[in-house]
């Protein structure tokens, strides 16, 4: 259930105006404005204390904003908890994904939303339908050749983040939040996971990955929102910067300051937020 405000302009995707989250006294994330559009991929990047976690945390409904306004599809809400975050159509994959081992496949994929047929009080679950539909959704997002019968031990760390993705958008997920994605992935999985990504985007989900990786981030990334202190350092885009540019402003703290006062001075409107 959410709390709803004044709707904004109508864009698709996720918005953060002025937004700031408070732990006790002290501002995790400080008056952050931005935008996470829907069919791009969002990178948010930014050293530990940045902020980041508490995005996530915002995003997924796990805490509150004590100001400013969070949007989902141009409207203002205010998420309670994990499920309200989850029923406005934001999903989260984290970076420690839990799965219940020792259930099959299918019925990690469903959770309590498993298929039936019938009427009551014949109604029974549709087996069938639940495999089918698994691996359907599992192939879409580059896990062919699944045995839906396997338990979710079986599966690999990327395998179980590409679950995770595959059921999110079979029901109707607008946003797509993933943490960490590349830890403690091996290259063939980062590169699987990064498919499982790219399909998000295709079928039009707004897609927030949080990392500390810029070159992978560059790899897949459309905008790159950059955190220091809670604060907006910079936004930028695939145009704006290369792999070793942005590898570059995650080094240095004074690259960082000489940015955020180019893009200051270019949009005066960014001093305000």
């Amino acid at each position: 259930m959410t709390e709803e405000l004044p709707a904004d302009d109508g864009a698709r995707g996720l918005a953060l105006r002025r937004v700031t989250v408070r732990h006790g006294a002290v501002p995790a994330l400080s008056r952050v404005s931005t935008t996470f559009p829907a069919g791009q991929i969002s990178c948010v990047l930014g050293e530990n204390g940045s902020g980041k976690s508490t995005l996530v945390a915002l995003l997924s409904g796990l805490c509150r904003h004590d100001e400013g306004e969070l949007l989902v599809d141009g409207t203002a809400v205010r998420f309670r908890s994990p499920r309200a975050a989850r029923g406005a159509g934001i999903a989260t994959v984290w970076e420690d994904l839990a799965v219940a081992p020792l259930l099959s496949v299918w019925r990690n994929f469903f959770l309590g939303a498993e298929p039936t047929r019938g009427v009551w009080p014949l109604r029974r679950l549709d087996l069938d339908a639940a495999r089918e539909t698994t691996v359907r959704a599992m192939a879409r997002v580059g896990i062919a050749d699944l045995d839906p019968d396997q338990p979710a031990s079986r599966l690999q760390a990327g395998e179980r983040q590409s679950l995770a993705v595959a059921r999110a958008v079979h029901f109707g997920a607008r946003a797509l939040v993933i943490d960490e994605p590349t830890t403690p992935v091996t290259v063939a999985r980062q590169t699987l996971f990064g498919q499982t990504i790219l399909d998000a985007r295709s079928q039009g989900l707004a897609v927030v990955v949080i990392t500390n990786n810029p070159r992978y981030a560059h790899l897949l990334g459309d905008r790159f929102l950059l955190l220091a202190g809670g604060q907006v350092a910079g936004e930028l885009t695939r145009e704006d910067v290369d792999a070793d540019g942005l590898t570059a402003l995650m080094a240095g703290g004074d690259q960082l300051a000489v940015l955020t006062a180019a893009l200051t001075e270019l949009h005066p409107e960014l001093g305000e937020r």
